[in-house]
């Protein structure tokens, strides 16, 4: 009897079987959620088109609804509901930062919503060369970044607004060095102004500097002579001598007399010959006129001649013209005499070619 009492004590009270069942439904309910929350989570819900890298494209401003209904017009959620719950449990929505954002398939909501709010962008390879204007120059930089092409042109024409990085609307070209450069999608124009004059100040090195103090030109007046390089020979290695003639016709107070500066003034660059009315136009950039530089760029000027300017070739010519076979190069003259001669052989070849303007 004793021992069927002790058995007795030990079977479980309905009581305790209760609080054991709703335990189980209670355990089995969270695993349940957590597993939905883990799903919501972590699990891949992101699907790219092709194989090649995907970006999308957030603006400065984006409100949350704006940036699903781009991730939606993408196509590149599996579950559109599941990373809206994401992003609002990780409060995206307070913290929406514009930008180029890569996307890859496999990507889970946590690691997508991680990466935008984190702001973490993929930058844009912006790469500009053979640049004339600053309109060009704005069309160029808008078509790669969220930079509005009016507000650029408008800050680099503003007098004002250049005093800060030591330039005016007739220097403003000078600061920007034509070459590859990675910058985020969402730079705006003062933004893009700002990184460019750090470029600038990055290339006019110590080295650089110290070569310009040799020519007695500052570095907006080497810029300026480059680009008058750069519009009179697209070959490389004549760079250096034409450099070298307009710095002997600069120490000896002579009129530059460079063409480019005329179609510059006239504000056509397609003029293949200049005429006798053309030398009449009252211009500062009228170098037939007015001795010595124009007063800025008449173009951004590459590297290239920029390093020629600043390493020009030591001789004796004063004067050039294109050579007679339309080669691209020129004929170069110490004497107006011999001048003369290369010019009557080009302008005979300009008429032969029926090339009147």
């Amino acid at each position: 009897m004793a021992l069927r009492r002790r058995s007795q004590s030990f079977r479980p009270s309905r009581k305790w079987m209760v609080i054991m069942a709703l335990t189980g439904i209670v355990a089995l309910t969270a695993l349940g959620v957590g597993y939905r929350y883990y799903r919501w989570f972590f699990a891949s819900n992101i699907i790219t088109p092709g194989t090649e890298a995907h970006y999308i494209y957030i603006p400065n401003g984006a409100e949350f609804d704006e940036v699903m209904a781009l991730l939606q017009r993408e196509k590149i959620l599996k579950s559109t509901p599941s990373f809206h719950k994401v992003a609002q449990l990780m409060k995206y929505p307070s913290l929406i930062k514009g930008g180029r954002y890569r996307v890859r398939t496999g990507m889970s909501n946590y690691e997508l919503v991680s990466a935008l709010r984190a702001g973490k962008q993929s930058p844009v390879k912006l790469t500009f060369t053979n640049i004339r204007t600053k309109a060009d120059l704005a069309h160029v930089v808008s078509q790669k970044l969220m930079t509005d092409s009016a507000e650029l042109v408008k800050l680099l024409h503003d007098n004002d607004y250049l005093k800060q990085y030591d330039a005016t609307s007739q220097t403003a070209l000078a600061r920007f060095i034509p070459n590859s450069y990675e910058l985020y999608w969402n730079t705006d124009a003062k933004g893009f102004v700002e990184r460019m004059h750090k470029e600038y100040r990055r290339f006019w090195s110590e080295q650089r500097t110290q070569q310009a103090q040799r020519t007695q030109l500052t570095p907006d007046e080497i810029s300026t002579l480059a680009s008058i390089v750069d519009e009179e020979t697209q070959k490389n290695d004549e760079k250096p001598i034409v450099a070298g003639l307009y710095l002997n016709r600069l120490k000896k107070r002579m009129l530059l007399q460079a063409d480019p500066t005329v179609k510059f003034a006239l504000g056509d660059f397609t003029i293949k010959r200049i005429l006798h009315k053309d030398l009449e136009i009252d211009s500062p950039y009228n170098t037939y006129k007015y001795v010595g530089l124009p007063p800025g760029p008449i173009r951004i000027p590459s590297i290239t001649a920029i390093d020629a300017v600043l390493n020009a070739q030591q001789h004796d010519y004063l004067y050039m013209c294109a050579r007679e076979d339309f080669s691209g190069y020129h004929n170069f003259a110490k004497s107006l005499a011999q001048h003369n001669v290369n010019a009557a052989k080009y302008r005979k070849a300009l008429k032969e070619r029926n090339i009147w303007r």
